[in-house]
């Protein structure tokens, strides 16, 4: 149940209001953006409320169970606040939400309607679509650790081990040739084995991707020049010359970090769980029952 200041409830009372949505949204790195659909600025808690960007929102919903509730938010993609480029890189993905409801003559009169997160974001050519989802998709999310075959830790963080800074795992270079629009020829690598860096992860050090990271899909070499096959397309185009700074990859199973890493002592998989096909097995005299796929 909503509590509502004196002023604003008498305000509501008049049966003339000056009311508009508010909506406040704090991206993972920091940064705090304001909209509204009134149509000057406002402002309160240190937050401007900006008019201008097109950003318009559906009905809000709630419901008296555990159902996640979303609100549509649809917007303009502007130069300098909500760019194609940012929403391709992940920028908004994530971002706390909070949703007010504000009397633009006297903002002081407000009430929050409702924090969140934003979810899925559909794009066009001019504008987008973001899903604003309520706090209840929390309880959706998995927590803890997942018991499977192949490994559940993230390379090189504290549950692996790995050094990633280590040369033997790290490696620099620059873009030669474009051969697709997530494929290249890159120089500088032709010191490492071709699959060393499939599924690693590549960071942009110059160029118009720079600060950027990717995932990196394949890794080969030929007469000692590598070709880099990322998982997705650079948000901006890559230019002959551009640099990176490339680590090495894990396909998580338990002979990669034995024999690529001499980790198995952190390997945190469960190599030997029987898998969903175990139902399905049958007694054979030549073995077959060690847990891998028929």
């Amino acid at each position: 149940m909503k509590t509502l200041s004196p002023a604003l409830q008498a305000h509501l009372e008049e049966g003339t209001t000056t009311l508009s949505w508010c909506w406040r949204i704090t991206r993972a790195d920091a940064q705090v953006f304001g909209f509204t659909d009134h149509d000057r600025p406002l402002f309160f808690d240190g937050t401007s409320f900006e008019p201008d960007s097109g950003f318009a929102a559906s009905e809000l919903r709630a419901s008296g169970d555990l159902a996640v509730d979303a609100q549509d938010a649809e917007g303009a993609l502007r130069s300098g606040v909500i760019t194609e480029a940012d929403i391709a890189a992940g920028l908004w993905d994530g971002a706390a939400v909070e949703v007010w409801r504000v009397n633009w003559a006297d903002t002081s009169q407000r009430v929050l309607m409702r924090r969140g997160a934003i979810g899925q974001i559909r794009r066009g050519r001019l504008a987008f679509v973001a899903e604003m989802r309520s706090l209840a998709h929390v309880l959706g999310q998995t927590v803890g650790r997942t018991f499977q075959a192949t490994c559940d830790a993230a390379l090189g963080d504290a549950r692996c081990g790995v050094d990633l800074e280590d040369p033997v795992f790290k490696g620099t270079g620059a873009m030669i040739d474009l051969l697709r629009d997530r494929a290249f020829t890159a120089s500088g690598l032709g010191g490492f084995a071709s699959g060393w860096f499939t599924f690693g992860t590549i960071e942009w050090t110059s160029g118009a991707n720079a600060g950027r990271r990717a995932e990196v899909l394949g890794h080969d070499v030929t007469d000692g020049i590598a070709v880099l096959t990322l998982l997705e397309a650079p948000v901006r185009s890559i230019a002959e010359g551009d640099g990176f700074t490339i680590r090495a990859g894990c396909d998580k199973r338990i002979e990669t970090c034995g024999t690529k890493f001499a980790n198995t002592a952190n390997f945190r998989g469960f190599p030997h769980i029987p898998g969903q096909d175990t139902i399905l097995r049958y007694a054979t005299k030549d073995g077959g029952h060690d847990g891998g796929v028929l």
